[in-house]
């Protein structure tokens, strides 16, 4: 199986581009976001590479490195995934967002891909929770920390404090963060006014 490849742009198509590799066409299909970042016809490019082996036909799919392709795998492991709406999500998400998506239950941010709605939305995110935190880009415990407020698993300070800043329009897992670099710093007796306090102080840097 081709893993990777490495030789000269040749040209693009919609969802797919050319690449010469001494002097062989390889077809390669990618997300929107990996075919932004190649560079122009003629100079020299690598891509990860999946490669896809079905009865009529050998497809590959090339990605800009390693951890979009894992994401890629992890995608077609759910149910209603195929190959071109893995891709679609990666379109709109990297694997970073995407993770953070996942973690959070963001239905919304997931289903922005082209020919995902709600249900299968709801299958990545159920089945790949506990794939997640290993992949996004912010701290596995903020992201537990947001969650648990998200779906009222905890109370208190903390808890009331992240609601509070997502009342006054900050993202979930930013208000998370924030809180949790908050109670850090004024303690473990801190209110839930001093945490929003210092939350705000946080968002402000």
């Amino acid at each position: 199986m081709i893993g990777k490849l490495k030789g000269v742009v040749d040209s693009f198509g919609d969802d797919w581009m050319i690449l010469d590799v001494h002097g062989v066409g390889y077809q390669v299909y990618c997300s929107s976001r990996t075919l932004q970042r190649l560079p122009k016809a003629g100079e020299a490019a690598t891509l990860s590479i999946e490669t896809l082996v079905r009865e009529d036909m050998i497809r590959l799919y090339g990605f800009s490195n390693d951890i979009e392709r894992e994401w890629f795998r992890l995608l077609m492991t759910v149910q209603g995934v195929g190959a071109k709406v893995a891709l679609g999500v990666l379109s709109v998400l990297d694997p970073g967002q995407l993770a953070t998506a996942i973690a959070m239950r963001d239905l919304t941010a997931i289903s922005r891909a082209p020919g995902v709605g709600k249900r299968v939305a709801e299958r990545i995110a159920t089945e790949l929770k506990d794939k997640a935190p290993a992949f996004a880009d912010a701290d596995p415990s903020v992201i537990r920390v947001a969650v648990d407020v998200a779906e009222a698993r905890v109370s208190g300070p903390v808890a009331e404090a992240v609601s509070a800043l997502v009342n006054l329009g900050y993202a979930q897992l930013q208000a998370a963060a924030a809180v949790q670099a908050a109670a850090k710093a004024a303690g473990s007796e801190a209110t839930t006014t001093q945490l929003i306090r210092q939350g705000l102080k946080e968002l402000a840097r």
